[in-house]
């Protein structure tokens, strides 16, 4: 017979895997910078100096996040948010040194989840990654979870679409699964929370805490043209979320809770 050992063993979790993010950037020394930066600060990091070893890596490495600069020397970075959210929906931060404006405007219209202009401070750009992967559910392990809201364990239903708020999952009235970003869920759960309540710009971005910038914004009339796209049957006569002339937007639809 085996003796057993006086003291056995303490059997440990496994550590929680750190959130692995794709940077690309085709400066050498600003993807160098930003790979130690985010290194240092409890991420996982692949890093990319233009397209096709961006489309590679994000099909080899599964990234939780990608951050993605708008000038690469082979495809610029709209294409490639493009081709990002055709097949998937894993968050994009865009950065450029255009500044923004317009180029904020077409980035976050290509599905980018925020758009960062250079120069920037390395703290809001740690901040903002990881405000995106809170919205996108992609936990930082590092963070203690929050309080859940009530909204999370509830299912929203209205016109025969179906948002589960703990899943992050949106059907259709035919069951089909639509891929929304993570911005567009925090917005349509922001109406589908309020229905038939007139929601200024300034509020909704209280209630999604979207970085966008002030009522002025037009971060919030992207993100609603984006999702109108995906769930209306005519996106310019909509009927779901309509336009309320000098007050922001109205979510028509009765919305009823299946828990």
């Amino acid at each position: 017979m085996l003796a057993m050992p006086a003291n056995p063993p303490i059997a440990h979790a496994p550590a929680p895997q750190l959130p692995h993010l794709l940077i690309v950037d085709d400066d050498r020394d600003h993807r160098l910078l930003l790979g130690r930066l985010f290194g240092e600060n409890g991420f996982r990091v692949s890093l990319a100096p233009d397209g096709a070893t961006m489309l590679r890596l994000f099909e080899a490495a599964k990234p939780d996040l990608v951050i993605l600069d708008l000038m690469l020397p082979d495809e610029d970075g709209l294409s490639l948010c493009r081709r990002i959210r055709a097949a998937s929906d894993v968050p994009v931060i865009m950065v450029s040194a255009l500044g923004r404006g317009p180029h904020k405007i077409a980035g976050l219209d290509t599905g980018a989840d925020d758009y960062i202009a250079k120069p920037f401070e390395s703290g809001e750009l740690i901040a903002r990654t990881r405000a995106v992967l809170r919205r996108s559910r992609r936990m930082l392990p590092v963070e203690q979870a929050l309080p859940a809201r009530k909204s999370q364990g509830r299912t929203y239903c209205f016109e025969g679409w179906r948002v589960d708020a703990a899943r992050r999952e949106v059907h259709s009235p035919e069951g089909v699964l639509v891929t929304l970003t993570s911005g567009e869920i925090d917005l349509l759960l922001a109406f589908a929370e309020h229905p038939q309540t007139i929601l200024s710009r300034e509020h909704l971005v209280e209630l999604t805490r979207h970085r966008g910038g002030d009522g002025q914004d037009r971060s919030v009339d992207i993100l609603v043209s984006r999702i109108r796209r995906k769930i209306e049957r005519n996106p310019r006569a909509p009927r779901l979320i309509k336009t309320v002339r000098s007050g922001g937007y109205l979510f028509a639809p009765t919305v009823t809770l299946e828990e």
